[in-house]
């Protein structure tokens, strides 16, 4: 019988980046790119998160946004409007795999996430949503996206993402030696 540590580290397929955004600024709207650069500490190149260099050593917990696709329409079912996938403001769109459960439960074992051939990122927790999409969504939108607002993540490893990457998770040897988890 396998154990809760041997399960959650396995997951029965690889996912997909769909789509990559950048959020040049606080009230700008997210840009559509076909790939983009990530950088060790900091996020996106191209996207404001990205745009300073980390005040602190592994920069913050919030360099990258990821929300799941198949979340997407319940949200809009929910809230009962149609509204583009940039306009949640979350840097990648991801299907096929469950990027809530990418978040270890174990601090000795976390995972990394790999996306494309070099990039890796670890899961810091959930993205939850802001004012902002009470806005966007009306009346309850706020409530509409919450627990389906994404995750947020530091970036271990650098390189180009771009859509169509496969998504993989593995043990995270890398982000325990480096006390990013």
């Amino acid at each position: 019988m396998d154990d809760l540590r041997s399960l959650t580290a396995r997951f029965p397929r690889a996912g997909r980046v769909d789509a990559v955004y950048l959020r040049p600024g606080r009230e700008r709207a997210a840009v559509s790119v076909a790939s983009a650069r990530a950088l060790v500490d900091r996020g996106l190149e191209g996207d404001r998160s990205a745009a300073r260099p980390p005040a602190r050593p592994g920069g913050s917990k919030r360099q990258l946004t990821l929300i799941q696709a198949e979340h997407l329409p319940l949200i809009r079912l929910w809230s009962g409007r149609e509204v583009a996938d940039a306009d949640f403001r979350r840097n990648l769109v991801v299907s096929g795999i469950n990027l809530l459960a990418q978040h270890s439960l174990f601090a000795d074992q976390p995972l990394q996430v790999r996306i494309g051939p070099d990039v890796l990122i670890v899961v810091t927790g959930p993205c939850d949503p802001c004012s902002k999409m009470e806005a966007l969504l009306g009346p309850g939108g706020y409530n509409a996206m919450r627990g389906h607002g994404g995750t947020t993540a530091r970036v271990i490893h650098g390189g180009v993402i771009s859509v169509g990457d496969v998504v993989t998770v593995e043990p995270g040897a890398a982000a325990a030696q480096t006390g990013l988890f």
